[in-house]
């Protein structure tokens, strides 16, 4: 089964190598510098291995032009209940399973201060690593939502054991948001669950969606299909891409439950709620600066670079494939969400003196066009169906989303380093870096840059597409979108003066602002190169995630342009309805 050569070995072992190397350093009498050094190793191994499904030539290469779920496999895991050991990935994910890897390798790196119970902290760094990569790659809601609580402890005690003064308040206020979402996240899977039926799915859906095991043989998969077809009683199934098949083509998720609306509609809101609170969106962002002003550098790296995308990657892979009904209905809302969020996340970065308080409030802003860019739903009647808008805005999502993960990371730690040196975070004591730190100052302004929007570096792309998608949405949210660029470049430009340029530093421990070192260069500078080439040449990115997303934002229009007719006639007066049928009778509905 964990032959490294095939899918399952090779997905397996990249997902669970962490926390396998985690159990023999905790049992192992390791200490001190061996035990960073061998996790070191591990996430580099763990990156190598991200970079072989596309760089390699092998049978679990990533091949970038495809649309399909590549690396498919299914094994029962708890067959009584249809809990299948699933994982696959496409366009969508495997972006942010590279994300994932790269910027885990970085803050290890960065973790060369801790000297705090290292065995301990090592440990829970490769079991949040494990727990990440899962998300991405789980494609049964049981598994997927068994690693989505699996990240939450490991984070909780690196926040609350690790981090500065008010670490306890903090780690608990992490903990009790994300045990919020978690929860609301489970009470909708098992309203999709008692509601989903494998035997609405066609033969080829079965195998497809890796309900019947492409690993089993030709005469196995035929004898699964028609026991599950022929079965007296439903068929539940915990599996994502089967649900989203239902969600699409039966009306198994339309019953009507609460309020007029139906079990996907909820199911919708409630998902959306738990996957905005981990992005963060207004209002379920607080918890956000207090867990990253409270944590150590390279907490606040995977925070950022990683764990905001879960939110993301889970409103694209799950709500909206599932239960399209209700995003075509709170279209506006989502978009409003995000629109929100970036102002009011710009206004706060704006406001604050605590330099890692400022760039916490960025994500907010930032992450907000990744919530716009999936709900513009613009292939609807009026356009048309013309999903070509949509797609831009999906991409820019995803793509806002890696350039996030690379700058917030880069942004998180290049305020780490002064941290370190001077043990504080005043913008207002602060000034004149650049004469004693000129290569420091240099990355960082770069990295800063990145995050600004500055055409030539990856923070420019995603935004620049989901603001023109959210024109053939609604102009008025593209107009706000677009100024909330001078919102960001107000804040950004501020803190470079204040911090690098301007007068002479004023705060304590002047002495200890000497030149960066090589171990902190070396995390820098790979973050800057990705900025810089994401930018330039964004089709890197672009080519290996646009087929997915395209494929599901067509699927998603298929779906609106059957089902759109229906809703608009029932949202019309009957008077009214029954005049303009007379008029102008509509062959289609």
């Amino acid at each position: 089964m964990f032959d490294p050569s095939t899918a399952v070995g090779f997905l397996s072992t990249l997902v669970f190598l962490p926390a396998f190397v985690a159990l023999i350093v905790a049992l192992l009498p390791l200490r001190g510098l061996t035990i960073k050094w061998i996790s070191l190793a591990t996430t580099a191994v763990v990156f190598v291995m991200s970079l072989l499904m596309i760089f390699g030539d092998n049978e679990v290469q990533f091949r970038a032009g495809e649309a399909k779920m590549q690396n498919l496999f299914a094994y029962d895991w708890i067959p009584s209940f249809g809990v299948q050991y699933l994982m696959g990935l496409d366009g969508i994910s495997f972006p942010l399973v590279v994300l994932t890897t790269f910027v885990s390798l970085l803050a290890m790196a960065a973790s060369w201060p801790i000297t705090k119970h290292e065995k301990a902290y090592c440990v829970l760094f490769l079991l949040l690593e494990t727990g990440m990569l899962g998300v991405f790659l789980a494609l049964d809601f049981f598994l997927f939502y068994v690693f989505w609580e699996v990240m939450l402890l490991p984070m909780y005690f690196l926040i609350g054991i690790w981090g500065g003064p008010r670490k306890e308040y903090a780690a608990i206020k992490f903990f009790l948001y994300t045990l919020l979402g978690g929860v609301l996240m489970l009470i909708a899977i098992l309203m999709l669950y008692f509601n989903s039926d494998l035997r609405d799915l066609p033969a080829d859906q079965l195998t497809e969606t890796g309900v019947v095991s492409p690993q089993l043989d030709v005469a196995l998969r035929q004898e699964r299909i028609e026991q599950i077809q022929s079965a007296k009683t439903p068929q539940h199934t915990f599996n994502i891409l089967a649900m989203q098949w239902m969600g699409q083509h039966t009306k198994l998720f339309d019953r009507e439950v609460l309020g007029g609306k139906s079990l996907a509609w909820w199911a919708f809101l409630l998902l959306f709620i738990g996957f905005v609170i981990k992005v963060p969106s207004v209002p379920v962002h607080t918890w956000l600066p207090d867990a990253h002003v409270e944590a150590p550098t390279p907490i606040s790296m995977i925070l950022a670079g990683v764990l905001l995308k879960m939110g993301g990657y889970g409103i694209i892979r799950i709500c909206y494939p599932i239960c399209p009904e209700a995003g075509y209905d709170l279209a506006y809302f989502v978009c409003a969400v995000g629109v929100v969020s970036m102002v009011y996340g710009a206004f706060a970065a704006l406001a604050q003196t605590d330099f890692k308080r400022m760039v916490a409030y960025s994500s907010v802003s930032h992450m907000g066009y990744v919530v716009l860019g999936l709900g513009v739903w613009s292939a609807i009647d009026r356009t048309g169906y013309n999903p070509d808008y949509w797609k831009m805005g999906m991409n820019g999502a995803m793509f806002q989303m890696i350039a996030h993960g690379i700058s917030s990371a880069g942004m998180f730690f290049m305020v780490g380093v002064l941290y370190d040196r001077v043990h504080h975070r005043n913008l207002n004591e602060f000034g004149g870096l650049f004469s004693k730190m000129p290569v420091y100052s240099g990355l960082a302004i770069g990295i800063f840059f990145a995050a600004l929007g500055l055409p030539g570096l990856c923070g420019f792309i995603g935004e620049v597409l989901v603001v023109l998608s959210a024109w053939k949405f609604s102009p008025a949210l593209a107009v706000i979108s677009a100024g909330v660029v001078i919102l960001t470049a107000a804040y950004i430009l501020w803190a470079i003066q204040r911090v690098y340029l301007g007068a002479e530093y004023k705060g304590p421990h002047p002495e200890a602002l000497t030149p960066i070192t090589f171990r902190e260069f070396s995390i820098a500078a790979p973050l800057l190169a990705m900025a810089i080439l994401f930018g330039v040449y964004p089709r890197a990115l672009l080519d290996v995630m646009q087929p997915s997303v395209d494929k599901t934002v067509v699927e998603l229009t298929d779906w609106t342009r059957a089902n759109e007719p229906a809703k608009l006639q029932s949202q019309t007066p009957p008077e009214t309805a029954s005049v303009s049928n007379l008029v102008a009778p509509n062959p289609e509905s």
